[in-house]
């Protein structure tokens, strides 16, 4: 029996005028997006429009994740930002890169 390597992922969101920022962890990333970018959850997301995905990272440890994502959400927003900016600087949607 073969054991399939499982990946969970940190994401950052923002919405189109780039105001807000969100950070999350999933463990499937295309269907987790799709759920912001249609607001199939009530949630902050869907309140403030953050539907675009600016930044992520692919981890095979779900403990390494998690203690990203909280490295990331502790951090400023500055921080956040230069962490976008260093990978993504013209704010693209990597969503439809990942389909």
């Amino acid at each position: 029996m073969q054991i399939m390597d499982k990946q969970y992922y940190i994401y950052i969101l923002t919405s189109n005028n780039k105001n807000v920022l969100y950070t999350g962890i999933t463990n499937d990333l295309v269907r987790r997006v799709y759920e912001h970018k249609n607001k199939l959850q009530d949630s902050f997301t869907s309140k403030y429009n953050v539907n675009q995905l600016v930044d992520f990272e692919i981890f095979s440890d779900p403990i390494s994740a998690i203690e990203r994502e909280k490295q990331i959400k502790g951090g400023s927003r500055k921080k956040k930002i230069a962490l976008i900016m260093s990978k993504n600087s013209e704010w693209e949607d990597l969503y439809y890169g990942l389909l």
